[in-house]
């Protein structure tokens, strides 16, 4: 986790607060799991967008690459 955090607002139906609470659901954790999961989900397809945008095409230099440890 970064090491800042900020204080942030959001709605929730009255109804799905209620059943949270009734269950024990910590709603803050909940919602940071969910932003975290979205912006997962975001950093994903931009690096999928930008790889269909210009794609890794093979070219010479990898015939003469090497990997570390080769002799």
């Amino acid at each position: 986790m970064a090491a800042g955090t900020i204080r942030t607002t959001f709605t929730i139906e009255h109804d799905l607060a209620e059943q949270a609470r009734h269950l024990g659901v910590n709603i803050s954790a909940a919602a940071r799991d969910g932003v975290a999961a979205a912006v997962r989900a975001a950093l994903v397809e931009a690096d999928r967008r930008a790889y269909l945008t210009k794609p890794e095409r093979v070219d010479e230099f990898w015939d003469a690459a090497e990997t570390w440890g080769d002799e």
